[in-house]
């Protein structure tokens, strides 16, 4: 039992790495007919029949605009806003050149280190857990801080932005329409059974064993539960710094910006798409997918950062404790995830 959970569990481990504007509806315009001043009684009678219209114009107005109140509220804007598109200041040039800037901040980011270590006389091989543990999360923390560092510099450039993009809002976390902790518990609870779906549909239709991949799970598997400094940093790590870096990058810049082309259905597939090629484990493809899309379709329903950062978070620190619980309990973890890969 505990195998298949790790089976389920493990399948996405390789994420540790890490409105619509309002159409302004014109008011009617009545024409106000002019009154004959030739007889009285045809005045009274001219002013009386505008008076009807005028009424009538109102009613039918009125009418529409209940209409489409309701309209929304069964599945409209209000409701459906993952329908709605962001309105995106920037051009194809400034999403091509921030991603490769992302693309190079990372990479330069961690080569820097590689050479800073050895300068400054640390051995790494040598080090404790602990201190291992405590480099990663540096590591980490020094990634996030130079990508977003990148993507807000240019952002700043086009300021006043739309209130709806880069947005982190902890405000009215249980509105049931943009809510950020209700649409985090549907997002996680949808994710959860959908990979779960996913990985049994895999299974059936699989015909020969999957070669083995070693994603950053197994390379962190020393550390999980070695110590509390330990557990607790790689819970900073894959719980916050991870989901912060990540969700800003796919869903706050590349995904907003694709609704820029295509709607934001499509946008939310493409996005997912590349968040599961940029973990380089091709074997976990559809899960990280399947979670990539239930973290697009949270963030487009609330317009809120927090919401796909929480899920995010939840799924990465969830395995990780659940790792340091089995293997507290004195089950071989290592061999729980080989076994469910």
């Amino acid at each position: 039992m505990v195998s298949q959970m790790i089976s389920c569990l493990s399948k996405s481990s390789s994420l540790f790495c890490n409105s619509g504007s309002r159409s302004l509806i014109p008011p009617k315009t009545h024409n106000r007919g002019g009154l004959c001043r030739f007889s009285p009684g045809f005045a009274t009678r001219r002013l009386s029949t505008v008076y009807r219209r005028k009424q009538r114009s109102a009613c039918i107005s009125n009418s529409g605009k209940e209409t489409r109140g309701e309209g929304k509220l069964q599945g409209g804007g209000s409701e459906w806003r993952i329908l709605e598109r962001w309105e995106v200041p920037w051009e194809w040039q400034t999403v091509s050149l921030t991603s490769l800037a992302c693309g190079l901040s990372f990479v330069l980011t961690g080569l820097t280190e590689m050479v800073a270590l050895p300068y400054l006389g640390i051995d790494v091989q040598k080090l404790s857990l602990d201190d291992k543990a405590e480099i990663l999360f540096l590591d980490q923390g020094l990634t996030t801080l130079a990508v977003l560092a990148v993507i807000f510099t240019v952002a700043k450039t086009f300021e006043p932005l739309p209130e709806d993009i880069l947005r982190y809002d902890l405000k009215q976390p249980f509105n049931l329409q943009k809510g950020w902790l209700v649409w985090s518990g549907i997002g996680l609870v949808g994710a959860v059974g959908a990979i779960a779906l996913t990985g049994v549909a895999l299974s059936l239709f699989r015909t020969e064993t999957p070669e083995r991949e070693v994603d950053s799970l197994m390379k962190l598997l020393p550390l999980i539960g070695s110590s509390n400094i330990s557990t607790l940093s790689l819970v900073g790590i894959t719980g916050v710094l991870a989901p912060l870096l990540e969700e800003t990058v796919f869903r706050g810049f590349f995904m907003v910006s694709l609704t820029k082309w295509v709607p934001t259905p499509i946008a939310i597939i493409i996005s997912a798409a590349a968040f599961a090629l940029a973990h380089l484990t091709p074997g976990e493809f559809p899960q990280l997918f399947i979670l990539g899309s239930v973290l697009g379709l949270s963030y487009a329903q609330t317009r809120n950062l927090i919401t796909p950062m929480v899920i995010h978070g939840f799924w990465n620190s969830g395995v990780i404790l659940l790792l340091t619980f089995l293997q507290v309990q004195g089950y071989d973890i290592k061999e729980l995830l080989l076994q469910g890969n």
